[in-house]
């Protein structure tokens, strides 16, 4: 599957799955099940689902065969794909949120750097003060929010960030020879697995359910699947950058769903992300001709 076919397009799809990945917390205001390993179980359960069909479909019936055409390089996507949906939910459990976010804020950074090294990357300046910005603009948002408590959690979040760096480079890095989009199925079940047996017993009723069902499906496996699609054109930092957009528009959607207050910091923080966000992406359409737009 080509598509998407130019850097643009991968951009915009891009912005699209940190839309459906930002619907996380109002969908989770409207839980009853209020218990982080069971959430998470069955969030990734319904996402081993979701990519089963899709996968199925793509490969016509076939669903092992991309699966077992991943190799080891599969398996270790879809672990980071598995600390990815593991880690946030427990750190968020343990720590404040605003510590949890912050923590994430740092996947452009190290994606820069891991891309750099691992790749060969230039970075240019407009990108690192891009990435400056937007850390800026999370430290603002989460400011007033940040504490020293649940120092386990701070170091769990610190999962999400590198697990996330790692599998940017590698998808950027394999695109060409491996499809790495069953990795995300691993990594679902690979998630189940290890939250099962604190999520046990449960107590998801029918209508948590398929509020899970949906996350699964359309904040996870969905916008997981249309990223590796998308990182065929776009460099680890730039995804990483554009997938910031979640947590700008997470306050917001919880602040228009169900009216939950929003600091003026969270929005004023979130100007400058997509600030930065959108200066970049500008000067990179201005200055790079659209074959060559790798950074």
């Amino acid at each position: 599957m080509n598509w998407p076919a130019t850097h643009r397009s991968a951009a915009l799809l891009l912005v699209g799955c940190a839309v459906l990945w930002s619907s996380a917390g109002v969908l989770s205001r409207l839980l009853q099940v209020t218990e982080g390993f069971e959430m998470t179980f069955w969030r990734s359960f319904f996402c081993v689902l979701t990519m089963g069909v899709i996968l199925a479909i793509q490969e016509r019936g076939h669903l092992l065969r991309p699966v077992l055409a991943t190799g080891w390089m599969g398996v270790l996507s879809g672990l980071m794909w598995a600390v990815m949906f593991t880690c946030f939910m427990l750190a968020i459990s343990a720590t404040p949120v605003a510590n949890a976010l912050f923590v994430i804020g740092l996947s452009p950074l190290l994606a820069a750097l891991l891309g750099r090294i691992v790749l060969g990357q230039q970075i240019r300046t407009r990108t690192w003060l891009a990435i400056s910005a937007a850390a800026v603009g999370i430290w603002w948002m989460v400011r007033g929010a940040l504490s020293s408590d649940g120092i386990g959690g701070l170091l769990i979040a610190t999962g999400v960030p590198i697990a996330s760096a790692i599998n940017l480079v590698m998808l950027r890095r394999l695109h060409a020879r491996i499809d790495l989009a069953p990795a995300v199925m691993i990594g679902a079940l690979l998630s189940c697995l290890i939250t099962l047996p604190w999520a046990w017993p449960f107590t998801a009723g029918t209508q948590d359910l398929l509020i899970l069902a949906i996350l699964g499906a359309f904040q996870l496996a969905l916008p997981c699947w249309l990223m590796v699609r998308a990182m065929r054109h776009l460099a680890p930092h730039e995804a990483a950058l554009i997938a910031l957009l979640e947590v700008v528009l997470g306050p917001l959607w919880v602040w228009l769903g169900v009216g939950e207050a929003t600091p003026a910091a969270t929005l004023q923080g979130g100007v400058l992300v997509i600030g930065a966000l959108a200066l970049n992406a500008l000067t990179t359409s201005a200055a790079e001709p659209a074959t060559k737009r790798v950074t």
